[in-house]
């Protein structure tokens, strides 16, 4: 090999692990996160889950990817260990059809049709339909079903680049003496195993594999442990994404390590304990694409079929080796939802967000309504909720901001950019509601403490106005859990009937301090009770247009609400409604 034959070799490596990644990060937004939810919604049988979790792989095309997204669902509590088992199990036969794939390069014929199954032939059709769906396509479908193809273009090309640059080493003696070192079982395994810990990737370390038997030079006796050592060395992905997590996402890490090393310790027991005595002659052989791919899949289910039996007990083994804690620390579980290995599948990741800013949404309302009663019901217990409801809001908002941010950041589609500014903008008015709670709490705790109480006129007043703030309060809280823009839309007419009574109630009670049936101190704990009623209004008002506006390119509050106040005939239908229902009762 000359100088541009090594450069051709590594540009060809690029060209590979460019396009394997941008391919899996492709099919990955192009599922938009039904892969995911299949796994999550995984409830019981051990068939079921390797059936489950080898048909993900091959879809997403990594076993890495969805052994680190087990360990996520372990880690959040959406999957127990004992289901994790399983999923790993399948993930290893899934990734083998990437080396199914591979192989299809070493086809060779003289037939037309069986040169055009030769990804050297079709990949350039592939990647100029990849480049018109992206160049010329407006749906986001249709361009990641672009990048898809021109990733796979590029996966392929970096193959052939690599084949043809190691092709003068077919005649090399020390390039094959250089692979025998890896006839030693133990060598071999453990040389494959670095490999694929480096790349963190069975399937492309098996590709380059494959690549290098493109020159015929190298027999099975020495690629064999290579394969074998491979899917030991992918374990180093799930190892690292368990660090920080919890015991039991480190488990199922361990789980996919204790598995891959039974399973080749075994394999390379029985297979070389044979060999000592039947001596099998295709380990002289030159090994080629097709015989890599069918060992690596003979290996994998072998060590599935093998151990799927003992499951259990590889799952007490991994739990022998993370010991649970006497005194665990405590854990916010509302945010466990929002785990960083999800980042890694956006779709799936912006589902995890709506989740939790839904149980944010619910955890205010409970605030709100228990500030609310305590108005006429001062009770200590009661107020305490509300307090612990709004450090509880204060939090979500920080933790599920930060993590809309990150995931910004990862190249979403336009639909799904739109969602986390919907869920950005309406975090912050949940967590405002949830202060304005809290407001309504010290006003109540004032009025206990101090032995104040509303007169009969302005408690009946205000139990018009509280029915009002209550019934907008559960609509957009409803609309937004819901992403229901019907309920959305029934929002803003009786923001407007809450404004009209806020001006009402203080009119009248201008009124009574006047007469002298109020004081002044009263009076400032009413001013307080109605701002924070206003305000609250208000945040419903900025969450329903949120709803309302999601997917049509911004979230302009004021003109949006001008022109249904001016233009629509429903919103003025919906305002008389309201406007009947919450009247303030008759001046004496």
């Amino acid at each position: 090999m000359d100088f541009f034959n090594v450069l051709s070799l590594f540009g060809g490596l690029a060209f590979f692990l460019f396009g394997m990644n941008y391919m899996g990060d492709g099919l990955a937004k192009l599922t938009g996160g039904r892969m995911e939810r299949t796994l999550e919604r995984l409830t019981s049988g051990r068939i079921r889950a390797v059936a489950l979790g080898a048909g993900v792989t091959a879809v997403i095309q990594s076993s890495s990817a969805t052994t680190v997204m087990v360990v996520g669902f372990v880690n959040s509590g959406i999957m127990k260990l004992k289901q994790a088992v399983g999923v790993i199990f399948g993930a290893n036969i899934g990734t083998t059809l990437t080396a199914w794939i591979f192989s299809l390069s070493g086809i060779d014929s003289g037939s037309f049709w069986i040169k055009m199954l030769k990804p050297s032939s079709f990949a350039p059709i592939v990647a100029a339909i990849g480049i018109i769906l992206i160049l010329f396509s407006k749906r986001d479908g249709k361009k990641d079903i672009g990048s898809i193809m021109v990733s796979f273009a590029v996966l392929m090309e970096g193959m052939e680049m690599m084949s043809g640059a190691v092709a003068p080493l077919k005649n090399s003696p020390e390039f094959a003496k250089l692979f025998t070192v890896f006839s030693n079982p133990v060598a071999g395994m453990l040389a494959g195993a670095f490999l694929a810990a480096l790349l963190q990737s069975s399937s492309a370390s098996v590709g380059i594999l494959q690549a290098l038997c493109s020159t015929g030079a190298l027999a099975y006796s020495g690629v064999l442990p290579l394969i074998l050592g491979q899917n030991i060395g992918t374990c180093v992905t799930a190892l690292i994404s368990s660090v920080g997590a919890s015991k039991n996402a480190k488990r199922a890490a361990f789980v996919h390590l204790y598995f891959n090393i039974i399973g080749t310790a075994v394999f390379m027991a029985v297979f070389y304990g044979v060999n000592s005595f039947a001596h099998f002659a295709f380990l002289d052989e030159a090994a080629g694409e097709l015989g890599i791919a069918i060992i690596h899949t003979l290996f994998n289910v072998f060590a599935t079929a093998l151990l799927l039996p003992f499951a259990g007990l590889l799952e007490k083994l991994a739990c022998l080796t993370v010991r649970e804690e006497k005194n665990p620390a405590g854990v916010y579980a509302e945010f466990k939802l929002l785990d960083p290995r999800f980042l890694e599948k956006p779709s799936f990741a912006l589902e995890q967000c709506i989740r939790t800013a839904e149980n944010m949404a619910r955890e205010v309302c409970v605030a709100a309504y228990e500030g609310i009663r305590l108005l006429t019901e001062y009770d200590k217990e009661k107020a305490g909720i509300v307090v612990k409801k709004e450090k509880l809001a204060d939090r979500y908002e920080d933790e599920l901001g930060s993590y809309l941010v990150k995931l910004n950041a990862k190249g979403l589609s336009g639909q799904d950019s739109k969602t986390v500014s919907k869920l950005l903008n309406c975090i912050g008015d949940l967590e405002r509601i949830s202060d304005h709670s809290l407001n309504l709490k010290e006003a109540a705790q004032e009025m206990h403490d101090k032995g104040l109480r509303f007169s009969a006129r302005a408690a009946a007043e205000l139990a018009v106005f509280t029915g009002a703030v209550k019934e907008i309060l559960a609509i957009a809280v409803q609309a937004f859990v819901n992403d229901d823009k019907r309920e959305a839309a029934l929002v803003e007419p009786l923001e407007e009937v809450i404004d009209m009574l806020n001006d009402e109630l203080k009119l009248r009670h201008v009124d009574r301090l006047k007469n002298g049936e109020c004081t002044i101190e009263l009076g400032f704990v009413l001013s307080d009770v109605t701002t924070n009623y206003e305000r609250i209004a208000d945040h419903c008002s900025n969450i329903a247009v949120c709803v309302l506006q999601t997917g049509k390119g911004g979230f302009e509050a004021h003109g949006y609400l001008g022109k249904m106040k001016s233009d629509d005939e429903e919103f003025k239908l919906r305002y008389e409604e309201y406007k009947k229902k919450y009247v303030l009762p008759e001046c004496d």
